[in-house]
């Protein structure tokens, strides 16, 4: 028989980006981005999953009147975050009991964060500062054995936030820093991961009493 798992963790890597005041598209200043992850699976179509991730933005720096210079800023970013999940297709190992079941689905998530980075004052005093975010995005699973899995996830977080660069040069440009919807920062990474089942299901023996 089959065994069943309800948990599953797991690491993952690859790279991501952040469009903002110093950086207005996608896909520019590509860095590195990292996570682990737990989730637990209700159904094969439904799970939820809680992660912590890193990665590192970067951007030219601009002057106080908004003019662009050859240097560069960085800064790293820390979340955590939980997420629902929902798969396509009925996802699991394949049983000749429910030919439904498949090794593979694509999925989407949605969920909440809060995140952690450096940010630099009026003073020149810097200070770590925490923001929420709304983490989203979708992914594709392959179970290829009986207990470990690979992921690939493309998510993006919006911030409430408009000081993500950590300089005071770039951050409210606009004077609308802050915990808002008008003006906020966006990071996305796009990861491969690997995954490994744990908490086998027990299995009930209707005949033993």
């Amino acid at each position: 028989m089959q065994e069943t798992y309800f948990g599953e963790i797991g690491i993952q890597g690859g790279c991501g980006y952040y469009v903002g005041d110093a950086t207005p598209h996608i896909f520019m200043n590509v860095r590195e981005a990292y996570g682990i992850h737990f989730r637990y699976k209700f159904t094969k179509r439904w799970a939820i999953q809680a992660k912590i991730s890193g990665q590192r933005i970067t951007g030219n720096e601009y002057t106080m009147r908004g003019e662009k210079l050859d240097s560069k800023w960085t800064n790293r970013l820390y979340g955590a975050d939980v997420m629902a999940e929902f798969n396509f297709f009925r996802f699991g190992s394949y049983t000749r009991f429910d030919k439904r079941i498949r090794p593979y689905t694509p999925y989407i998530f949605i969920g909440l964060g809060i995140g952690l980075y450096n940010n630099l004052k009026a003073n020149g005093h810097e200070t770590m500062t925490t923001a929420g975010y709304l983490p989203l995005g979708f992914g594709f699973k392959w179970k290829f054995h009986e207990r470990v899995g690979l992921n690939i996830a493309w998510q993006h977080n919006i911030w409430l936030a408009d000081d993500l660069e950590g300089m005071y040069t770039l951050n409210n440009r606009h004077h609308l820093n802050g915990w808002n919807w008008m003006n906020c920062d966006v990071t996305s990474m796009l990861t491969i991961g690997i995954v490994f089942e744990i908490a086998r299901v027990q299995r009930v023996c209707r005949i033993c009493n």
